[in-house]
């Protein structure tokens, strides 16, 4: 294995980074939109609106740049990566409905707009589809990685139903919910990126890491940006983790350091759920320092991220993966 690199981190944005892609990036983007198409108006209605509502797509993004990465020069990777984002798309479509979510990335849910059922069976739809084009990929690496990873995001899912309204769920129980709802579906794709490359196992395990810490990275802001970001800028409701009663890291951490009474205010807050005292509950997570410890964990799991990387050859491919570490903790308050 390579040692990491001591080099400055390159200035990339998102745009420089799908640009550095070239034809790989449409690609993706052309294959998502061909393979919803369905004879059922309705899959096709909730299944536009879903993939068409923006979002960064980080997740296929990483499976493209990775494979490249890894040395990867055919085609398979666009279709990997169209497969880890519908993957994606199903789980949103799904948590909009668990959680009732009536807000995702500044627009109307699915859920919303057509109602639980179809939101779900649609989710259901994204699901089988990927795997259909998982068989036409033909590798049974990819279909053993994103087996595991879809089993794991559903115990995920159940995890984290169990520490709802949960005020004694622990950073450890937490950090759990995190890993399986968003950071193992990180992983996959970046795993998937490393099998494409044929890449020797130790490599393969770097280079899953890498997507691991980077999607704790991504979630731990995330969570952290429930309690501090613009509404406009968030794409939800600011408040929303609170308003379901989700106890996540800043909470946690909030109760552990906060007075009594900030201790019993946050208690409440989970119990019952709602955004009532939202401002009481943002001021004692900034008298806590919660914040600045969750992303200070952030950070770290980038770092860690980055490091990762080592395992691989140094390319600009290899930089720009390096530049989603940072981007994943620098995004607005």
């Amino acid at each position: 294995m390579q040692p990491a690199t001591a080099r400055s981190e390159p200035e990339f944005s998102l745009e420089a980074i799908r640009a550095l892609l070239g034809e790989d990036w449409p690609a993706v983007n052309t294959l998502i939109r061909t393979s919803l198409a369905s004879d059922v108006v309705l899959v096709n209605q909730v299944a536009v609106h879903i993939t068409g509502g923006g979002g960064k797509r980080l997740r296929p993004l990483i499976v493209l740049l990775g494979a490249r990465a890894c040395g990867y020069r055919g085609r398979e990777h666009i279709q990997a990566a169209a497969i880890v984002e519908f993957i994606h798309t199903a789980t949103l479509l799904h948590d909009d409905v668990v959680d009732q979510s009536a807000l995702r990335r500044g627009q109307e849910t699915a859920n919303e707009l057509f109602g639980n059922q179809a939101s779900v069976l649609v989710g259901d739809f994204l699901y089988s589809r990927a795997f259909q084009m998982m068989v036409q990929l033909g590798r049974m690496p990819v279909m053993e990685i994103m087996a595991d990873a879809t089993n794991t995001i559903a115990e995920g899912e159940v995890l984290q139903l169990l520490n709802v309204h949960d005020p004694d769920t622990t950073e450890e129980r937490y950090r759990q919910v995190i890993y399986r709802k968003t950071a193992r579906l990180f992983e996959a794709g970046s795993e998937i990126a490393a099998v494409l490359g044929g890449l020797d196992p130790a490599a393969r395990a770097s280079v899953a890491a890498y997507g691991r810490h980077l999607g704790t990275a991504f979630q731990l802001v995330d969570d952290a940006l429930d309690y501090a970001a613009d509404r406009d800028e968030l794409g939800k409701n600011l408040g929303d983790d609170l308003a379901e009663g989700k106890p996540t890291l800043p909470l946690i951490h909030a109760m552990q350091q906060g007075t009594p009474a900030q201790r019993e205010l946050i208690r409440e807050a989970i119990e019952h759920g709602g955004r009532d005292q939202l401002r009481a509950i943002q001021q004692a997570i900034e008298s806590t320092g919660a914040l600045e410890y969750t992303l200070s964990l952030a950070q770290s799991e980038a770092t860690l991220a980055e490091s990762a990387l080592g395992a691989i050859p140094d390319s600009e491919f290899k930089d720009a993966l390096a530049a989603l570490a940072g981007f994943a903790v620098r995004r607005r308050f």
